[in-house]
């Protein structure tokens, strides 16, 4: 199944704490949804999805205590995180915030959590988890973690047919396809410009042309 992307986000007046959890809520940042192939409930997170410049901690933890922790239940669950087109200026909550939400999940929901199946990571992202993920979350959580690389490993683990995947993270799916230099940091993830080739005229050989790429930034 299928779900567009919402318009970019954009700096906007803060919002009354009531307003910030209506509008976490209308994005569908986090959603309950469908069932891992263990029959567990799974909770998808769309990273790009996530208004971190208009919402607070105090509303993202008010909207998951309000809305989502209650309809987990009592059995164990899974998370399918998909960290795709996440970037630090739009909607990046921030390493210090998202590590106040972790710490206001109730410890029994911790220990029910299975496992977080984390789509697109990125070379950065693993880099930055490896070193400092133990710190951040303890062990317990880190060990959860599940990097998956394309959707098709995705599906792997959880019921297909039973989970939402917006249209963009399918398209950066296809990309990477074409593409797999991005999985590791030496290719830019922004489309490829058109580039022209003049005949050669010269003794100079298409060795002494500069060659440039770029790291992949994540947040």
């Amino acid at each position: 199944m299928n779900i567009s992307s919402p318009p970019p986000a954009t700096a906007t007046p803060r919002l009354s704490l009531t307003d910030q959890q209506h509008l976490v809520d209308k994005l569908e940042v986090f959603k309950i949804q469908g069932r891992d192939k263990h029959g567990r409930k799974v909770l998808r997170i769309v990273g790009k999805f996530f208004p971190a410049r208009s919402v607070s901690n105090e509303a993202v933890n008010n909207y998951l205590e309000e809305k989502i922790f209650p309809n987990l239940g009592e059995r164990p669950f899974s998370v399918v995180y998909l960290h795709t087109d996440v970037n630090r200026s739009g909607n990046f909550p921030g390493i210090s915030n998202l590590r106040s939400i972790y710490d206001a999940i109730p410890i029994t929901l911790k220990d029910r959590l299975q496992a977080v199946y984390f789509v697109h990571p990125g070379l950065q992202a693993r880099l930055f988890l490896a070193t400092f993920g133990r710190l951040l979350f303890k062990s317990g959580l880190y060990k959860k973690l599940k990097y998956v690389k394309r959707l098709e490993f995705l599906w792997d683990q959880v019921r297909r047919n039973e989970v939402e995947i917006p249209e963009f993270v399918y398209d950066h799916d296809e990309e990477l396809e074409y593409r797999p230099m991005m999985d590791y940091g030496l290719e830019s993830d922004h489309p490829r410009p058109r580039v022209y080739v003049a005949p050669c005229t010269s003794s100079t050989s298409m060795m002494d042309s500069p060659f440039v790429y770029s790291m992949r930034c994540i947040a």
